[in-house]
């Protein structure tokens, strides 16, 4: 009784570890899509830099401190009426 008591614990630690490696966002994950400030349109961002909370709450189109997620390589040739993309917040 005592044995099956361990197996269980053991069984349900082992399967608490795999469910929280599974639950890592894909976005920390990837690194085949990079953050690209300054190139989002007016609530098309993907995450913010001080602003606001998050995704979505950009109120301006191009918004220096807002970035979207773009392919890797590709941010600082994005041009934009403002200019180009960049890799850091302004």
């Amino acid at each position: 009784m005592k044995t099956s008591i361990i197996t269980l614990a053991l069984a349900g630690s082992l399967a608490s570890a795999l469910a929280s490696v599974a639950a890592v966002p894909a976005s920390a994950a990837d690194t085949s899509k990079e953050k690209c400030y300054g190139v989002a349109l007016k609530g098309q961002n993907d995450c913010a830099a001080g602003k606001h909370d998050c995704a979505g709450k950009s109120k301006v189109n191009y918004d220096k401190m807002s970035f979207k997620l773009v392919p890797t390589g590709s941010c600082v040739s994005m041009k934009t009426p403002k200019g180009h993309g960049s890799l850091t917040a302004a």
